[in-house]
């Protein structure tokens, strides 16, 4: 009996837009007090031969795309959260500009996460990868 509520709520999930799946999370962190962000590992000391050559082996493949500031063009900015994130409806597009910082994607891939920072830059905007 759970399992069939379980799969209707991961079909509900599924049909959510980013920002609508951001606000959820939010809500979850709130109601229960946790944290949906991936604890940090204690840092550990880089050997002194090769520490600069490992760091650079461990680039990042996934990136937290974060709209930071709308800047004065609100419009262009709009348009291009369409164009980068075409699931979201106009009004979520407006909504997540206008409360920003708004964070655009969980988890992108490098390549994904550098477009929509190019296009949402190009329009005014200020985006943060983390």
């Amino acid at each position: 009996m759970a399992t069939k509520s379980f799969e209707k709520m991961v079909e509900e999930i599924g049909s959510m837009s980013v920002l609508e799946l951001s606000n959820l999370v939010k809500a979850l962190e709130d109601a229960f007090g946790v944290s949906a962000a991936m604890p940090m590992a204690a840092a550990v000391a880089a050997p002194v031969d090769g520490g600069a050559a490992a760091a650079q082996s461990e680039e990042k493949s996934e990136y937290k795309v974060t709209l930071k500031e709308a800047g004065s063009e609100k419009i262009k900015v709009i348009k291009a959260l369409r164009v980068v994130c075409p699931e979201l409806a106009l009004t979520d597009a407006k909504k997540a500009v206008e409360e920003a910082p708004t964070v655009i994607a969980e988890t992108a891939a490098k390549e994904v996460a550098l477009k929509m920072k190019k296009e949402l830059e190009a329009a005014g905007a200020k985006v943060d990868l983390s």
